[in-house]
């Protein structure tokens, strides 16, 4: 007798957390392809390493699939999911350091700022352009790295993965209004960090030194010579 084949990918997210409530790893395999670069990030947002990030979504995977019959569908598996994976990420964070006092953040960031726009995830092709979305992006990288962690998790949910602010409110048990407040701020940092560097980027644009400068100067010389026999009069 041949056994039906399921097409996962096609199936709502409330199926598949009924399949894998009934023991289907197919269905915890497909809920995590959907989940996973969500789940990493936020993980790596608190833990700023993706080694260990990686390691708090593994461990808070088995813990949440061993207590999938707890789950009651009060809110959407992706949202459980962030809650496990934040609770996974900080608990290790507290072994690693102590943990820096939110207020003392928020007091150093007193003054308004300017939004920033993340930038497009489309672009046209070639080795070029990719290289400077390439660069662009870890700028972009290391300025997010450098947020306070409270701050980092709420950009990056907000900003990057693109979730709603009720949903990164119910996923970090925040109220929508500090999640409002928390990412006009990680913003302005931002783009305070990255208008210093972009300063002194900026200086350096359009580089015509070195090799390039020598192989140019070549090439006029040669048409001169080549033009007038000689080089005219200084």
């Amino acid at each position: 007798m041949n056994s039906v084949r399921i097409d996962y990918v096609a199936l709502t997210t409330a199926d598949l957390v009924g399949r894998a409530q009934g023991g289907d790893p197919g269905a915890f395999r497909a809920i995590m392809q959907r989940a996973n670069q969500r789940l990493f990030r936020v993980a790596r947002s608190v833990l700023d390493d993706e080694s260990e990030a990686e390691d708090a979504l593994q461990e808070a995977y088995v813990r949440a699939f061993l207590g999938i019959g707890r789950f009651r569908g009060e809110a959407d598996i992706v949202t459980w999911l962030t809650r496990i994976v934040l609770n996974e990420a900080r608990s290790r964070l507290r072994r690693r350091r102590p943990v820096v006092g939110l207020e003392a953040v928020e007091a150093a960031q007193a003054t308004m700022g300017e939004i920033i726009l993340f930038p497009s995830r489309s672009g046209d092709g070639g080795p070029e352009s990719d290289a400077a979305r390439s660069q662009v992006r870890s700028l972009i990288e290391q300025a997010v790295d450098e947020l306070p962690p409270a701050f980092r998790v709420v950009f990056i949910m907000r900003d990057i993965e693109e979730c709603s602010t009720e949903e990164t409110a119910a996923s970090l048990n925040l109220k929508p209004q500090t999640v409002k407040t928390r990412l006009h701020r990680a913003r302005r940092m931002m783009r305070q960090t990255l208008d210093e560097r972009l300063e002194c980027a900026v200086a350096g644009a359009f580089p015509f030194l070195g090799v390039r400068c020598g192989r140019m100067t070549d090439r006029v010389l040669d048409r001169l010579a080549q033009t007038a026999g000689t080089f005219p009069a200084a």
